[in-house]
This record gives structure tokens, C-alpha cells and sequence, in this order.
């Protein structure tokens, strides 16, 4: 499904999953409601046993009313925001009460809800789902068909426009409500540049010269051992912080996958893997983990991160633009990963019909509101620079957000997402960091196997 421009003037959101990986993204990223910390699955498993309540015996009726449970993310910001959309809907609805908790902790959010889904205690609302996780919750009988509501559809279409297609199974049902999206650029730190002797105001980043150029100039500089240091480790979601962007960019809105074959091999992905290499070959870019924040510590010039980061990077001077395409395409004409994270209704849940109004209520125009308020993350909204113009008139620095979000590509649906994704991380880790072998040979390789996953049930 390769989505063509004209859907970027019906911009919605952009979409999650699980937030950002460059070094600096790790630590920041798991507060933006990414990866939840420490404890192991059969730990996680005696949590939610005791802790999900709620959930009880499945039922098929989808209008059935009455109290239910919901977990939202751990970062500081979504619980601000989610505790007061559980006390306005209360407020209104006393025989329908919401008792909500932060995601219980395990070694990933996936592993705890997906344990909770195998224990048959899941929530009925779980406001941190990842999207590369969706499919697999959806094999495993854990998820509502969310079109199967009388307005499903017609709902999300409405909110979040053309680019809720990306968020459908191959069927056409929503199993996922997309929700909120980090789209991600590139943010650079303008001391350095002009202790380099850049223009700290009009970076020359658009291009893949342009960028490799810069880059240089600054490591020559000596201002930081590297231009730029996405995180090097082999986690199947680190795609989405190096080559996802670059290569959506590059393609005007493509996946990675579309209808059901790799897309990836071809003379765009080829480029951007070459691109890549070249930064790892000329040390701009480093092959080692840094243990930290390297954009916060002056390791790194450059990072590839979301709105997320502009409260964390706040007492830094740093600019932020497009990721850049082989030829310099327009910013308002530029493609990047949506990094969102979505809402699932579960099977579990006993009291669908009003699940159902609660996910609609927290994701309503006046949610949705303070929502971005709270978090400065993007909803999956329609014209979102317009329904909330007042916001971003307050916000200057998240204009270019709000704009970018309707210009997103998310990762492929599936219950194989996260072992294509692995897939491509191996041979790109291989190929690529670390210099062994052909980047093309390497990228029809790994399209060739990862035919084949897309292919299976």
C-alpha cells in the first residue's frame, strides 16, 4: 500500500510504537512511553493475574455497559493527561467507572500485554500499544475488531483520514485505534555548528552530499566525536531511527513492506543504505553504543528523534529539519516515520460497549487537545495545524511537528512484524554498520526472506 500525496492533504497523525532508539532516544524514548522496565514474563504474568481485574470472562457482546479497567504508559506526561480524562469521564458516568493504572512493569510493554492476553486478564483499554505488536495481539485472539462496532470504521476514518489505511490488517479491519504519532527529523545542535564554522540558522542537511559534507566538517572540527550516533544494537526496532526514515522520505510514503512483498530493494533503498555506510565508513557515525544521552552530551552533533525530545533538549540551542532525500525534497513534501503508539480494545474485556465510548471520549477534539497540550505529541488527527491552530500559534517549536504528522509511514501489519523487522536489522547491522559485504546484495537478501515472512499466517 504505497500512500501517494494527495493523502497529505487529509493529514492525520503520524503513530508510535514504541518511541526512539538513537542513544539518546533510549533513555528519553522509554518516557515517552516506549519500553517499560525490568521483570520477566512469568513475573509480569503474576502482576497482571493480580493487578488487571476487569477483564474477567470474554464476551462477543459488543454493547455491553459497566465498569472497566485501563492501563496507560508510565511517562510522567500521559499519566498527568490520563488521570484527568478517567476523572471527566467518572464525573459523568457513575454506573461506568474507569479504574486506570500505568502498564505494569516487565522486560517490554508487549511482553506484559502479551502475557495478560495469554492469562486472559488483559484490560479492556491499553493506551500504549505498539503497532509492531498488533498483529501478533491479534493472532493471538487478544484484540477487538475494532470496524466491528457500527461506527468503528467510520470513526477513525473521520479522525485520522488517509492515513489510518496504514493501520489496518490485510483484511481492512482496524485491530489498533491510531492514536499519536512522534514523526521524527533531524535535530542538530547549533553551538556546534558554528563552532564548526556551519550556519547555525540554514543547515546544508537536505541532501545525502549535503548531509555527508556536514557531517564531515563538523568531525573535522573536533566539535564532537561523531556527527550523528543512532544506536548501533541489533533490537529489530532500530529500522525505524536510521533507514525507516530515510527511506520513506526517499519514496514519497513507502512501507517496508506492501502488499504482502518487501519494497525495500530497489534503487531508493539501496541509496539510503549507502548513504549510511558512508557515514560509518568516514566515522561520522559510530559502530559502539554510547551509554548515555550522545545528543545531550555533545557526543553527537545530530539526532533522529521526535517532538518528544524538544522538552528534553529544552536548555539546548538546537535546530530541526526534514531527514534529508538524495536530491533535497521540500520539508512540506517530506515522508518520515510516524513512531506512534496506539489504543487496543481486548478480548478479555466484559464491557465492550462502553470500552468503546471511553476510547472515543479519550480521543475526542477536546482530548485530543489536551492530550498535545500535556505530552507535545502529535494526535492522529486530521488537519491537525488547524483544529488546533491556538496550541501551535503557543508553540512555534512544534509547528513543523504538526505539519510533519500528516506526512508519516508506519511499520507493515501482521503477526510477523517484529521478525521482518528483525530480518532487515540483521542484514543492515551486518551490511551496513559494520562494513561486511555488498549493501545491495545484503538488502535483496534480506527483501527475499522477508518475502517469505510476509507471506506466512
Amino acid at each position: 500500500m504505497h500512500i501517494r500525496k494527495a493523502s497529505a492533504t487529509r493529514p492525520p497523525e503520524g503513530i508510535a510504537p514504541h518511541a526512539p532508539r538513537p542513544s539518546v532516544t533510549r533513555s528519553a524514548r522509554r518516557s515517552a512511553g516506549r519500553t517499560v522496565a525490568v521483570a520477566g514474563a512469568l513475573a509480569a504474568s503474576l502482576v497482571l493475574a493480580a493487578c488487571s481485574g476487569g477483564g474477567g470472562g470474554s464476551s462477543d457482546d459488543l454493547t455491553a455497559t459497566g465498569p472497566i479497567t485501563i492501563w496507560y504508559s508510565n511517562n510522567e506526561a500521559e499519566v498527568t493527561w490520563g488521570k484527568q480524562m478517567v476523572e471527566a469521564w467518572n464525573a459523568e458516568h457513575p454506573d461506568e467507572q474507569i479504574t486506570a493504572q500505568e502498564i505494569p512493569a516487565g522486560k517490554s510493554s508487549e511482553e506484559v500485554i502479551g502475557a495478560a492476553i495469554t492469562a486472559g486478564n488483559a484490560p479492556c483499554l491499553v493506551l500504549n500499544t505498539a503497532p509492531s505488536a498488533v498483529g501478533q495481539f491479534e493472532k493471538q485472539g487478544g484484540l477487538v475488531d475494532l470496524s466491528s462496532f457500527p461506527d468503528g470504521a467510520s470513526y477513525i476514518e473521520e479522525r485520522s483520514g488517509a492515513l489510518a489505511e496504514q493501520y489496518q490488517n490485510a483484511d481492512g479491519d482496524y485491530f489498533q485505534f491510531p492514536w499519536k504519532s512522534n514523526p521524527v527529523v533531524i535535530f542538530y545542535n547549533k553551538a556546534l555548528f558554528a563552532q564548526a564554522g556551519l550556519d547555525p540558522e540554514n543547515p546544508a542537511l537536505s541532501t545525502y552530499d549535503d548531509f555527508l559534507a556536514t557531517s564531515k566538517a563538523l568531525v573535522d572540527a573536533g566539535v564532537s566525536p561523531y556527527a550523528i550516533q543512532p544506536a548501533p544494537t541489533s533490537e529489530f526496532y532500530q529500522m525505524q531511527f536510521d533507514f525507516y526514515p530515510l527511506y520513506a522520505a526517499a519514496t514519497g510514503g513507502s512501507q517496508i513492506v506492501e502488499d504482502g512483498a518487501a519494497t525495500f530493494a530497489d534503487d531508493a533503498g539501496y541509496e539510503v543504505a549507502q548513504f549510511w555506510r558512508e557515514l560509518y565508513d568516514q566515522k561520522l557515525a559510530g559502530q559502539e553504543m554510547y551509554q548515555g544521552d550522545a545528543f545531550a552530551d555533545g557526543q553527537a552533533a545530530m539526532a533522529i528523534v521526535g517532538p518528544w525530545a524538544i522538552s528534553v533538549y529544552g536548555d539546548m540551542d538546537f535546530g530541526a529539519v526534514p531527514v534529508p532525500t538524495p536530491d533535497g525534497t521540500p520539508a512540506d513534501e517530506t515522508w518520515t516515520f510516524s513512531d506512534a503508539k496506539n489504543i487496543g480494545l481486548f478480548s478479555a474485556c466484559e464491557n465492550k460497549g462502553t470500552a468503546w465510548e471511553v476510547l472515543k471520549f479519550a480521543t475526542s477534539e477536546e482530548q485530543d487537545g489536551a492530550f498535545l497540550e500535556a505530552t507535545g505529541q502529535m494526535p492522529l488527527r486530521q488537519d491537525l495545524p488547524t483544529v488546533y491552530a491556538d496550541y501551535f500559534a503557543a508553540h512555534p517549536e512544534y509547528v513543523q511537528f504538526g505539519d510533519q504528522a500528516s506526512r508519516t509511514v508506519e511499520v507493515p501489519a501482521g503477526p510477523n512484524t517484529v521478525q521482518i523487522m528483525q530480518t532487515f536489522r540483521d542484514a543492515w547491522s551486518k551490511a551496513v554498520i559494520f562494513g561486511e559485504g555488498d549493501v545491495d546484495t545484503a538488502l535483496d537478501d534480506a527483501a527475499a526472506k522477508i518475502d517469505d515472512l510476509a507471506s506466512q499466517p
